[in-house]
């Protein structure tokens, strides 16, 4: 890959999402560093956030909410997806480890090399208050993705 051309703007969306634990969409993004470049345009945001997560720098989600979401944190880890309000939340636990574990096992002659995880539900704010509906089948696009991303 040639070297890629160092942009302030670049530095600034990666500066942003490494305050964020909310893993915001481009758009948010977008209006959050327009403050700071009043010129960009979401376009440029969006082909930045597409850099850096090719370049591994950010993880890109793809939740089933059809809006790509944003991670600074490009360690393996779980999410969970709030049906009730959106939010898309890190998982911690022991539980969770199980699936970090599978790294480097062979499985039905398959080399696992990584994982992403995306669990639905309800958030506990929306448990708490009261916003929780009917339930729901959860988005297609979730389940769990082999390779890295």
């Amino acid at each position: 890959m040639p070297a890629i051309k160092y942009s302030r703007q670049r530095e600034a969306i990666k500066g942003f999402l490494m305050t964020r634990r909310d893993h915001p969409t481009a758009e948010t993004v977008y209006q959050n560093v327009k403050s700071v470049f009043p010129q960009i345009s979401l376009g440029t945001v969006y082909r930045n956030l597409t850099l850096l997560a090719d370049m591994g720098e950010i993880a890109r989600l793809r939740v089933g909410d059809g809006a790509d979401h944003f991670d600074s944190n490009t360690a393996p880890h779980c999410h969970f997806v709030c049906r009730e309000c959106g939010s898309v939340l890190d998982l911690h636990g022991d539980a969770l480890s199980k699936a970090k574990d599978m790294e480097g096992r062979t499985i039905d002659g398959n080399l696992i090399e990584g994982h992403v995880t995306y669990f639905h539900g309800t958030c506990s704010h929306c448990l708490v208050s009261g916003i929780q509906d009917k339930p729901q089948t959860p988005p297609q696009a979730g389940g769990v993705d082999l390779r890295r991303s």
